[in-house]
């Protein structure tokens, strides 16, 4: 039983927005896996819907900019990330780690943008979103804004869009891609169809000969109240053979993070999983790129 008051379907962005000014209490709703939950649930019983679902046009799929800014829509469904040929080119590893959100199912039909505008930490293309620095692109009454990943996540459940705001585009800057690969590891307690206990996300460029980490970017899902990156962990490994590089990050990441326990593990075992799945992810980021490893 769903218990819903009301919904409206935009007929664009501009309208979407003038809907939510015109009753502040309503919510946003695009693929509905993560809001027809809760209003199954009775947490959200009685609530009034602005439905964006319908406005693929202006808010879907992947394309390349002149300068080679990878460009996704929020609407742009998990599925649509994975098997889209510009993020197969430029970005794999982000498609890599929406294909690992929930089931088939909920890969249809639930969106990037959902799984970034939650703020919740567990959310498979939240890590690998951070460790590329991307950027959400808002519109609102006051017109359009750029928001740094960096600044986006603002607490448990909690990101950066202001009243009556949208997230429009999320922005893969060229130069934080290029020259990279990358390895998504979710870790869970089942092996298909469950949240991440811990998730991470590794970038590394190598220089010319492959042996050598150039630059390398890690971040991390659930290990803390928000997707993280580990700075110190990244400039460990900078400059730094390989083979030393992945004997060291794992302790190396310890000093950025700050998981909690819960229902799911303990702090305890998650430091444990930081420590070893950090060398792993590192690992396979390299061997993609060439190294031998």
């Amino acid at each position: 039983m769903y218990d819903i008051q009301s919904i409206y379907q935009a007929t664009s962005v501009d309208d979407a927005i003038r809907a939510l000014q015109a009753d502040p209490s309503a919510l946003v709703i695009a693929g509905g896996t993560d809001v027809l939950i809760k209003i199954r649930e009775g947490k959200l019983a009685g609530c009034s819907l602005v439905s964006i679902h319908n406005l693929t046009g202006e808010l879907s799929g992947v394309t390349l900019s002149p300068g080679g800014d990878v460009e996704i829509g929020p609407l742009t469904t998990f599925r649509g990330v994975t098997f889209s040929d510009v993020i197969r080119q430029t970005v794999p590893v982000l498609g890599e780690a929406a294909d690992m959100a929930g089931g088939p199912q909920l890969r249809a039909a639930g969106t990037i943008g959902g799984n970034v505008c939650n703020g919740i930490t567990s959310a498979d293309t939240a890590s690998t979103l951070v460790a590329l620095d991307a950027v959400l692109r808002v519109r609102g009454p006051k017109g359009e804004r750029d928001v740094p990943i960096s600044e986006w996540y603002q607490g448990v459940g909690r990101v950066a869009l202001a009243p009556y705001e949208l997230l429009v585009k999320i922005i893969i800057p060229r130069d934080n891609y290029a020259g990279y690969t990358g390895h998504y590891i979710k870790y869970a307690q089942r092996a298909a169809m469950d949240i991440a206990t811990l998730g991470v996300s590794c970038l590394v460029k190598l220089t010319d000969d492959k042996k050598t980490v150039d630059d390398a970017a890690l971040a991390f899902g659930v290990a803390g109240p928000v997707p993280m990156r580990a700075p110190s962990a990244e400039a460990a490994v900078r400059g730094l053979p390989i083979e030393e590089a992945i004997a060291v990050i794992g302790k190396a990441a310890l000093a950025d993070v700050n998981p909690r326990t819960s229902w799911r593990a303990s702090k305890e075992f998650r430091i444990q999983l930081i420590e070893e799945l950090s060398p792993r992810a590192l690992r396979e980021a390299a061997r993609k790129g060439g190294a031998d490893v």
